[in-house]
């Protein structure tokens, strides 16, 4: 009779307090939706907003572009100091550049890196903000982006771009320390056309992508991932083009391309800037000079070349501008093919193959 009375009892207790329970969490969720919606505090803060993202993703331009801006009046898509900086812990300074530094990072347990720029560089940060949050932009071959901050450290401005950490770091300190084989070449190569082929298409709807033309591909702008593919990074110079404006945005940035990857209508200064097929030429010729570096580090005949930089034996470490034209426009030279590289069909053809890229794109 004990039994009778008090399980009956003891159940409606149990459900009358989940039911209690629950009615306090979706009133709870509905109260902070208000909040987040109204108090932009809490808003920039939500973790849903500055969740790790897949490659590319545009998380500042889907979630922040009707709220945020620089305060400059661009109209950029940018986290303010008091979230993404603070919630940043940085570990160690994996490389430096005429633009800054990069560090390795922690956020939410994961690593990143962060691109820190000089105050004076403030364009280029702003452009590449620009184009990691343009639309449809997210793909495998693209670096993939987190975020990106303005914060002040020792009473210094420093402006942070945040994206995805690969450990083994840009192709160029790859092939200096890896020789490679032929399959790990084709990985290479084919991903970097991937890429390209992605940002150079435009992209139609009502959410579409502008084609885009990097204008600064070499090596060093390109990350290894773990599985031996690739991903384009650094778009600080990058130029955006819409067919249906048929307007070329080139934005801000006085900054200027590697010398050594340059084309030759960039070297002789006869490339037109109003014509977007130019500049995307430029891109392809700069990557027929990286298919020619990655296929001097593949392994034929058991033996592979020691890794050097487009044009090594004509010019000095740091070329001019006027170096560079003298050697690309006005001696004509080109890299050259390995006698060994004929026998092995499948590398030769890719070797072939960047030496044509060069070659067709420079006439």
């Amino acid at each position: 009779m004990t039994a009778a009375i008090l399980v009956p009892f003891a159940t409606v207790v149990i459900l009358a307090v989940t039911a209690i329970y629950c009615m306090r969490r979706a009133h709870k969720k509905r109260m902070n939706a208000c909040r987040t919606k109204y108090d932009p505090e809490t808003y920039y803060t939500n973790d849903d907003v500055l969740r790790a993202t897949s490659a590319g993703d545009s998380t500042l331009r889907e979630y922040l572009q009707h709220s945020v801006t620089s305060g400059s009046g661009s109209g950029l898509p940018l986290l303010i100091q008091r979230t993404l900086a603070k919630q940043v812990s940085l570990c160690e300074c994996i490389g430096r550049g005429r633009y800054g530094e990069v560090w390795r990072g922690i956020w939410h347990g994961e690593s990143v890196a962060v691109k820190i720029f000089f105050s004076r560089d403030e364009d280029s940060w702003k452009r590449e903000t620009e184009i990691y949050g343009t639309v449809l932009l997210r793909h495998e071959n693209i670096l993939g982006y987190v975020g990106s901050d303005m914060t002040s450290r020792n009473s210094c401005t420093q402006l942070w771009l945040i994206t995805h950490y690969y450990p083994q770091g840009s192709l160029y300190d790859y092939l200096n320390r890896t020789a490679i084989t032929t399959h790990q070449m084709i990985t290479i190569c084919l991903s970097i056309a991937n890429g390209m082929v992605h940002l150079h298409t435009e992209i139609f709807g009502t959410e579409g992508k502008p084609a885009i033309a990097h204008r600064d591909l070499k090596t060093k702008n390109i990350l290894i991932r773990a599985n031996g593919t690739c991903v384009i990074a650094d778009f600080g110079l990058a130029v955006m083009h819409s067919q249906t404006t048929n307007k070329i945005d080139i934005g801000n940035t006085a900054r200027v391309g590697t010398k050594r990857y340059m084309a030759p209508e960039v070297l002789d200064e006869s490339i037109s800037m109003d014509c977007f097929d130019a500049l995307r030429k430029a891109d392809i010729y700069a990557i027929g000079l990286i298919f020619w570096e990655v296929c001097r580090r593949t392994i034929s005949c058991g033996i592979a070349e020691e890794y050097k930089v487009p044009y090594f034996d004509y010019v000095s470490s740091d070329p001019s501008f006027e170096e560079m034209r003298k050697v690309v426009c006005v001696d004509n030279y080109r890299p050259s093919v390995q006698n060994r590289w004929s026998s092995d069909p499948v590398s030769m053809q890719y070797k072939i193959f960047s030496l044509l890229l060069v070659q067709y794109y420079s006439n």
